[in-house]
């Protein structure tokens, strides 16, 4: 039974989905959000420092943004199979927030410095749904510190690298049936980690018409602390895991390549492709402090993905431009090993924005960004819950609107 405890706290770390699909955000900036996120080989604006470093050295002067996106996710589930009774998450509201700042030292050399929320949300059940046994609550947020230097080489030649420090915190929560010898005990973890990464790009203009950029953000392994907590019936106290526990977890390697085309005066087309290196996530071990207790492994086999990106900006008036734009992001999660803490899925996203100048300094910029889940029907899950250990076979589905906010500031 000890054993068995154990291995259900395992599976609360790992099946989480902790830097999963969904977990990964990339809205960081209104700007670039309303082009679908298709900005590294564009890049002209603060949130370069994020989308390509390199870009930075198209802003003269010193700059400053600020922004945040309102995300409302909302998912459900049919099942388990056979049974069709349908499940919905807690509608929540989330709100990554992005600040940056460039200064320019010289004709050629440049700095820059970016604080946002690359990884984050999360998931809360009822506490009586029926998959409690498998996530109630699961929560991460992090935060992302990248100082950036960028070079102009040759007047349409950049290159730039940047360190990376984040910091996180997870939030982990799930119950735990003793029937038949007694009822329900709930185990939650909470803890905090940090990773250190770099940051890197290029940014190449053979012509007025055309640009090329290149980004590059390193995988981040972040070392993780924390308590196990347990509450439930006197009985198995003793039982229940508790104490500390650590582990390692590595979010992915990231690497975009963009494109910029200008077919006409006032119109600019971007396109990008981002690899996603999810293989980096193939298991997970977690050390429990408490010397009786063994480490124990998860394998979670994740899969290398990407992202497809493709956007426009057109300059209505001097002071007001119009954005659109489509992305296709293919989750990296097998259907094997899908479970409620995160219902992820292939996503299309269908995105809106506008940029004002409000005068020669000052900039606001909005974005609106559909993000619909392609329903995901499981018929051979790994994942089981305990009434019978039947696998947790059924249906998701998942969509999100997401609002984006920023205003820009130039000295």
């Amino acid at each position: 039974m000890l054993k068995k405890i154990i291995l259900i706290l395992l599976i609360a770390i790992s099946a989480s989905n902790i830097f999963g699909g969904g977990f990964q955000l990339n809205e960081h900036g209104a700007r670039a959000m309303g082009m679908a996120g298709a900005f590294a080989g564009l890049a002209n604006d603060p949130s370069a420092i994020y989308f390509n470093p390199a870009g930075i050295t198209q802003l003269r002067g010193i700059n400053f943004s600020a922004g945040v996106t309102l995300i409302v996710p909302k998912a459900s589930f049919r099942g388990p199979s056979p049974a069709i009774d349908e499940s919905k998450v807690k509608e929540r509201i989330f709100n990554p927030i992005n600040f940056y700042a460039t200064y320019q030292f010289s004709d050629k050399l440049y700095f820059g410095l970016g604080v946002n929320n690359q990884y984050g949300l999360g998931t809360e059940w009822e506490d009586n749904w029926v998959g409690r046994e498998l996530a109630v609550k699961t929560e991460l947020q992090s935060f992302y510190f990248t100082p950036v230097v960028a070079y102009k080489v040759l007047d349409n030649l950049s290159l730039s690298v940047g360190l990376v420090y984040a910091y996180g915190t997870v939030e982990i929560s799930r119950y735990t049936d003793f029937a038949p010898l007694t009822g329900e005990a709930k185990v939650s973890l909470k803890g905090n980690g940090s990773a250190w990464g770099f940051s890197a790009g290029v940014l190449y203009q053979p012509m007025q018409t055309l640009s090329f950029g290149l980004s590059v953000r390193s995988q981040n392994k972040f070392t993780f602390d924390g308590d196990a907590v347990s509450t439930g019936p006197v009985a198995v106290q003793g039982m229940l895991p508790k104490g500390g526990i650590s582990s390692t977890i590595s979010t992915p390697l990231n690497v975009t390549f963009g494109v910029v085309v200008k077919p006409i005066d006032k119109l600019v087309v971007t396109a990008d492709y981002q690899y996603v290196g999810w293989s980096s996530y193939d298991k997970l071990t977690v050390h429990f402090k408490d010397i009786n207790m063994a480490d124990l492994s998860s394998v979670r086999d994740y899969q290398n993905t990407y992202i497809l990106r493709l956007g426009a900006e057109y300059q209505l008036f001097n002071s007001l431009s119009v954005r659109g734009g489509l992305l296709y992001d293919r989750n990296p999660v097998k259907d094997e090993m899908l479970d409620p803490t995160l219902p992820d899925s292939d996503r299309l996203g269908f995105n809106v924005g506008v940029g004002y100048k409000l005068s020669e300094n000052i900039s606001v910029d909005i974005a609106y960004l559909f993000l619909r889940f392609s329903e995901r029907k499981i018929t051979n899950s790994q994942i089981s819950y305990t009434k019978g250990f039947a696998p947790f076979n059924g249906t998701y589905n998942s969509l999100a609107n997401l609002f984006g906010l920023n205003i820009s500031y130039k000295l």
